[in-house]
């Protein structure tokens, strides 16, 4: 079946369709009803059915003769550890956990806040709630006291689950005295918090409530698998709302299930016992779908890394670790690639390992720049694949399908229409967009199966954040257009087009623009205030590994790039060279702070950001340029 028949049918027939793609994962009891649409806009999936998703992981592999057959790799460089788990073995373990939990009065439907590094424990902890029907809620280990704080009083957490410390390149991290301070800023009080300590860094642990991980192991009976509804929550994951305070997305066992599973074969194109690899950390959604769950529900062999693109110890630590263990596909974040790029941008070290078994390369996370593409595949010889998706899904929304139909790449764009997704371009009348002209990116309700049911206990927040701009529609916040052969474009955060004089302008075209520079490594446009114009871009670019040009030199040829391209129109006139971009530490770069910076308004420190040293950097440049204007 073509991709074109397939999504038709996903479409059309979405019921018969999702449950041909639900024959392909295990259940204790099948579903009543495939598409629960009783009480709209609040729909569900598999309503009726038991499953489990520790099983379907696990159990059911080591079961049906994968036992022996590797399940999880543990790459640290930060440590120079290597370690490898079989399906049997990491069953064991999680089991043992499971039993741990068991142990401390954890049940189904309870909380378990799991704050941890890229470490195995990390992934035997979510398994473990999986496994006896506890909904985990991963906190970026690292997150600022107060952030963990407003997660624990909203998740309100019967147990946390840590470690004594993070590693970055070249620095320890101690968790112990950031997770200390974050319960002391709570309201809810976690009745207990089960500590790992590493070599690293020793945690004090506190009498009557801490206790040692390593020591419950040693004691734990293991427990078998729960079943659970379909419908009942597998996790909470927090993504940042506008206001500050953190949003809830719900994910629940069935759904979740049904359609990473199905991704795994038909978009990312892998089969059972190959080895995939999703270079990202287990706080962040692709974390969740792409290191444990999707690749472990397929019978694949997934890597744990804990180290970077760069600096680990070097811009060829990628390729090692794909030749070392044998990766099929890699999906990462096109930051990653821009950092590997502005390093190493000959590529010279891509050439001194063996990537022969290596297939193909997604990129997702926010938009790639057609620059970083071409470089990507220039180097590698392998299809590279920008995709596009949201913690809010679980799963991808826009893609190329490795497994069903690859359909030629056109650099920028984020391929077509996952299964599912009935996607359309609104302008800000809700009406339908024509091909080529940028709008709001919306999903016709429902939603496909893994995507958000609700926020946690916030159905009103729900509706209010998502569904109330178009109603009868999802809002994803994204801007873009489709063209004339139903490619997806992304071209900004809907807060990131621009009203320069009337016309309104995506960020992301002078983006590529910028980026497509030989001397620039890395990019991003803002629109600050303007009295006359309302607002006009504004670029910041770090530039690649020994340039040696003065900035005026860079400046003057990106403004007369911008105006080649894109036309006077866009009023590009503005740009400065910085060492680094403000990011996420899952390489999101923060266009908002830095706007609100330029503008001189108040702002908020960002929870995730990587390091706050750079705002710092990037007030001084701005103010170089006269930022704020006081008007």
């Amino acid at each position: 079946m073509s991709y074109q028949q397939k999504y038709q049918q996903s479409i059309e027939q979405p019921a018969e369709f999702w449950a041909d793609a639900a024959e392909a994962v295990h259940w204790f009891k099948k579903w009543d009803k495939v598409l629960d649409d009783s009480r709209p806009p609040f729909y569900r999936w598999f309503s009726g059915g038991l499953t489990n998703s520790c099983y379907n992981a696990l159990d059911r592999h080591v079961e049906n003769g994968r036992a022996d057959q590797p399940a999880l790799i543990y790459d640290s460089p930060v440590t120079n550890t290597v370690k490898s788990f079989t399906y049997r073995e990491l069953r064991d373990e999680v089991a043992r956990f499971a039993g741990v939990l068991a142990g401390q009065g954890v049940t189904k439907g309870d909380r378990v806040i799991i704050y941890m590094p890229m470490v195995p424990e990390a992934v035997v902890a979510m398994l473990a709630c999986a496994r006896i029907g506890a909904i985990h809620s991963v906190v970026f280990g690292g997150f600022a006291p107060n952030e963990l704080a407003t997660r624990i009083d909203d998740a309100k957490p019967k147990l946390m689950i840590s470690a004594s410390c993070g590693i970055e390149i070249n620095r320890v991290i101690p968790y112990k005295p950031l997770l200390d301070a974050a319960i002391e800023l709570a309201s809810h009080v976690p009745e207990k918090c089960i500590i790992l300590q590493r070599p690293q860094a020793q945690a004090g642990l506190i009498a009557g409530r801490d206790l040692d991980w390593t020591e419950l192991m040693a004691q734990a009976q293991p427990v078998d698998c729960v079943p659970v509804a379909a419908t009942d929550p597998l996790y909470i994951l927090y993504t940042s709302g506008t206001t500050g305070i953190p949003k809830g997305v719900v994910r629940d066992n069935g759904g979740h299930l049904v359609a990473l599973k199905w991704s795994m074969e038909y978009i990312y194109g892998v089969k059972p016992g190959e080895v995939y690899w999703a270079a990202s950390d287990v706080g962040w959604v692709v974390g969740h779908s792409y290191i444990v769950y999707a690749p472990l529900f397929h019978g694949c062999t997934t890597i744990l890394y804990e180290g970077k693109p760069v600096g680990t110890p070097d811009p060829g630590a990628f390729w090692r670790v794909i030749s070392q263990h044998k990766v099929s596909v890699l999906f990462t974040a096109p930051t990653a690639f821009r950092a590997i790029k502005r390093d190493d941008p000959t590529g010279e070290y891509v050439g001194q390992y063996d990537l022969s078994g290596f297939r193909t390369l997604f990129l997702a996370g926010e938009r790639c720049d057609p620059d970083t593409l071409h470089w990507a595949e220039d180097k590698l010889n392998v299809p590279v694949i920008d995709h596009w998706w949201q913690t809010e899904t679980g799963w991808p929304i826009g893609a190329n399908f490795a497994g069903l139909e690859l359909f030629p790449v056109r650099p920028g764009s984020a391929g077509k229409p996952a299964p599912g997704y009935n996607i359309q371009i609104l302008d800000e009348g809700g009406h339908e967009a024509p091909p080529n002209k940028i709008g709001s990116i919306v999903i016709k309700l429902p939603l496909p199966p893994s995507c958000l049911p609700t926020l946690w206990n916030n159905d009103d927040g729900f509706v209010r954040s998502y569904l109330s701009v178009f109603p009868g529609y999802y809002t994803t916040a994204d801007a873009g257009f489709k063209d004339d052969d139903g490619y997806l474009w992304i071209m900004s955060r809907t807060d990131d087009i621009i009203n320069v004089a009337g016309h309104r302008l995506s960020t992301g075209g002078m983006e590529e623009v910028l980026a497509s520079h030989p001397d620039v490594a890395e990019c991003a446009v803002i629109g600050v205030a303007d009295e006359l114009k309302g607002e006009i871009p504004l670029g910041v670019v770090v530039l690649k590994a020994g340039v040696n040009r003065t900035e005026k030199e860079i400046v003057d040829e990106l403004i007369r790039m911008v105006r080649e391209r894109i036309g006077p129109v866009a009023s590009f006139k503005v740009a400065t060279v910085v060492k680094r971009l403000p990011k996420t530490r899952s390489g999101k770069v923060l266009r908002g702070t830095m706007k609100k910076i330029a503008d001189g308004v108040e702002y908020r420190m960002p929870a995730t950001i990587d390091d706050p040293v750079i705002l710092d950097e990037i007030t001084e440049s701005l103010a170089r340029l006269g930022y704020p204007h006081h008007q």
